[in-house]
């Protein structure tokens, strides 16, 4: 069984992270990934890790395929390929119009033709080839990587319904998910299938002080789940009633209404909160489910969340 573990940990410099990256795996981790929005990148803290520790499995969860050029995107991840042969896996996504357009300035393309073009881009750049043609949503003339990576990197998607997850069934090497519940990822699962690999970032607060954990999560599933992705998703998974209350309010400019109309079961199923084995025993649910990797995301409660990620590690 996988295990995983989100880095950068929240307000921890990433210098500090090599001790604990350096026994990651003798606790049980089989996993560090890395996220991009707006604090690190998704390939330095990887990098990093790759010199502090030889034996984790590396994954970016993810970087968007918008922000980048397709070239500086093999690029970067050849780079990481040659640095961790073997044991990286490169999550690519769509990320949001809030992202991209609104932080990056960039034209936010459709969605699904956008990650399919840079899947097969990357395909044939990883292979050492010369890609020199037109995709559906950008040209590409004459690259070639300089070296590509003796043993290229798996590629999986970032995907929220059935389009993306079918095209990850297809053409990549799995998916990754995304804010679900444990019962929510049999419905992932089928609509993926059984071959490919399954990675979701599980929301974990360790604390017994229920409502602090609630109240993390209400502001959390109110700013994330108010984006029409996460919506559509959790429409298409029958949370859409459930939220009707928060988006609306969330709508007129409401944030405090938004963040109160968020139900608690909702929460419940959500974030997973708790001591430390009773988080063990619900992520092992979401495996139970069909996961295949998860990939502990911890809250800050006002802990140390070094210590929280050892605390978290399988037994």
């Amino acid at each position: 069984m996988r295990w995983g573990l989100t880095v950068p940990l929240t307000g921890v410099p990433l210098r500090d992270h090599r001790p604990l990256i350096a026994e990651l795996f003798d606790l049980g981790y089989t996993d560090l990934w890395s996220a991009e929005v707006a604090g690190a990148d998704a390939f330095t803290p990887l990098v990093l890790a790759s010199e502090w520790d030889s034996r984790l499995r590396l994954g970016t969860a993810v970087v968007p395929v918008h922000t980048r050029g397709p070239a500086a995107l093999a690029m970067s991840a050849a780079a990481l390929a040659e640095l961790a042969p073997g044991r990286f896996v490169l999550g690519i996504g769509a990320s949001s119009e809030t992202i991209v357009t609104g932080w990056n300035g960039i034209a936010y393309d459709p969605p699904l033709a956008r990650t399919r073009d840079v899947l097969r881009f990357l395909r044939q750049a990883f292979a050492g080839e010369k890609v020199d043609g037109e995709f559906d949503s950008f040209t590409i003339r004459r690259f070639r990587l300089e070296k590509a990576p003796e043993v290229p990197p798996s590629i999986m998607l970032a995907a929220l319904r059935p389009q993306m997850l079918r095209l990850a069934a297809r053409e990549a090497d799995g998916a990754i998910t995304n804010w679900l519940s444990a019962d929510d990822v049999r419905q992932v699962r089928a609509e993926l299938g059984p071959d490919k690999e399954l990675a979701a970032r599980i929301f974990v607060c360790v604390t017994e002080d229920a409502e602090m954990a609630r109240n993390i999560g209400r502001f959390l599933i109110a700013t994330y789940l108010t984006v029409p992705g996460y919506a559509a998703f959790h429409d298409w998974l029958g949370r859409g009633p459930a939220m009707k209350e928060m988006r609306e309010a969330w709508s007129t400019g409401d944030r405090n209404a938004a963040m109160a109309a968020v139900p608690v079961e909702v929460i419940d199923d959500l974030i997973v909160h708790g001591t430390p084995e009773q988080c063990r025993d619900h992520i092992n649910r979401y495996v139970a489910n069909g996961l295949d990797t998860p990939i502990i995301a911890t809250l800050p409660t006002g802990t140390d969340l070094l210590h929280t990620a050892r605390a978290l590690a399988p037994r």
